[in-house]
């Protein structure tokens, strides 16, 4: 089961054009080249991205059962007005239903919704979870430069820990990647460098302590703090700046969240179940993109059996509440 992959509404991206012509870049900070590499791989994966009997052929040959749909992160939208937002948000939700709709086995569904509203980012994950039976939502790792431990967001995780459904951290770009412009660094460097961000702030801020029973799974290996969170455990243990908030150390709260693996190298893979455990991993691929995992059950292959079978399906199962056999 693939955790962590993606599928894009057009209808949606017509929307934006007609009501905003001048929206801005999803990722601001990319270079020409890496620019012009994008646009051949847009159209390169087009139909896969938008469409799903290629989908399907390639989860096939892949040997993924069940994807778990999450929207483009470029398609998050969070810098459109409230009610555009909302609009945006209920127009992806529907295509992305559709999708599940049409096959039900292979495909369940996490939905987006419109956090530069917080009231309207609720009651859209209440539709998503009530009427569209979605397993959960994916969420950037900011919203508008602001951080996710802001106490204006702390409702809508309230309202996820309530539903208990999964709340998937993806990023899109570093939010400050002046230095990060060329050779695609904003994505290979700035995405697990914004999650490492969004999750200590989030663990700094209390946020982890607030809401205990919230489903956290946090992409592209969790980013760095799985392999460097012994100086964040020290600076909590030896200064009072940094202890005001949580009630235990980071990597306390570190291990009640979840990480995929797409980390591309089996060290760090091995590493990840050593230091993060195999009850926390789940197997996530980044497709339909170029920074997918090619082959993602043979890059777990050299795992324990039992380590195996739970990474690659049976944690997500059960995190997204889906019956296993």
């Amino acid at each position: 089961m693939d955790i962590h992959c993606h599928y894009a509404v057009r209808e949606a991206d017509v929307l934006l054009r007609e009501a905003m012509p001048t929206a801005p870049a999803a990722m601001p900070f990319t270079s020409e080249a890496s620019q012009k590499v994008n646009g051949a791989q847009f159209a390169a994966i087009g139909s896969r991205l938008h469409g799903v009997q290629e989908r399907l052929e390639d989860m096939d040959r892949l040997g993924i059962d069940v994807q778990a749909l999450s929207p483009s992160p470029g398609q998050y939208f969070y810098f459109a007005d409230a009610e555009l937002g909302r609009e945006l948000s209920v127009m992806v939700n529907n295509g992305l239903a559709d999708v599940v709709a049409g096959q039900p086995d292979r495909f369940v569904g996490l939905g987006h919704v419109p956090l530069q509203n917080t009231e309207m980012a609720i009651a859209e994950m209440r539709r998503c979870v009530t009427e569209l039976n979605f397993r959960g939502v994916e969420i950037n790792t900011n919203v508008n430069g602001r951080e996710l431990a802001d106490p204006a967001f702390a409702p809508f995780f309230a309202a996820a820990e309530e539903l208990g459904i999964l709340v998937f951290i993806h990023p899109l770009g570093f939010t400050h990647g002046q230095r990060l412009t060329e050779y695609y660094l904003n994505n290979i460097i700035g995405n697990p460098l914004e999650s490492t961000l969004a999750l200590s702030h989030l663990i700094f801020g209390g946020v982890l302590d607030a809401y205990p029973g919230l489903k956290l799974c946090v992409a592209h290996g969790g980013g760095y703090l799985p392999a460097y969170w012994g100086r964040m455990d020290h600076a909590w243990r030896v200064r009072p700046d940094c202890n005001c908030n949580s009630a235990h150390p980071p990597s306390h709260y570190l291990r009640q969240i979840w990480v995929d693996t797409l980390v591309f190298e089996r060290d760090q893979l091995d590493a990840l179940v050593r230091v993060h455990g195999a009850d926390r991993l789940c197997l996530g691929t980044d497709y339909p993109f170029d920074m997918s995992e090619p082959d993602p059950v043979g890059f777990h292959s050299q795992l324990d059996p039992a380590v195996r079978e739970k990474v690659l399906g049976l944690n997500a199962a059960e995190l997204l509440g889906l019956v296993v056999a």
